[in-house]
């Protein structure tokens, strides 16, 4: 069986991982926000320029920049809610980090005092029986 050091060490991989994956899809939600936003931009740019069909067909013109304004108002709402996870994993692998310090400490103090009580009894089974004195 593993040792509790070990499954924590393991977890600590598995939320850290968990963490990035959160920050990435923070990223991926931010950048089509962006882009969801310059695409609004620009049709707004094309509709108020000369010699563009925008005079001819405005309601496709409008249609499009109002669908480009609610995807990049999806994409910064999927943004905050992926941020929120973000600060949950971040959380969630500190405390799994602090647990994993704990346990390698208690381990390391284990082994320390094993290694003493070895220590003291080779040397004392080395040593004559001091009460034979």
């Amino acid at each position: 069986m593993t040792s509790r050091k070990e499954r924590l060490a393991k977890l600590v991989r598995v939320q850290a991982q968990l963490k990035a994956l959160h920050e990435t899809r923070h990223a991926g939600f931010l950048s089509e926000a962006a882009a969801a936003e310059n695409e609004a931009v620009e049709l707004v740019n094309r509709f108020d320029a000369e010699g563009t069909l925008s005079g001819m067909f405005p309601d496709i013109y409008h249609r499009r920049i109002g669908k480009a304004i609610a995807r990049k108002q999806e994409q910064a709402q999927l943004a905050r809610d992926e941020a929120e996870k973000v600060a949950v994993a971040t959380a969630r692998t500190n405390m799994v980090e602090r647990a994993y310090r704990e346990a390698r400490q208690w381990d390391d103090r284990l082994t320390a005092d094993r290694e003493r009580l070895e220590m003291i009894e080779r040397k004392s089974a080395s040593d004559p029986d001091p009460a034979s004195r």
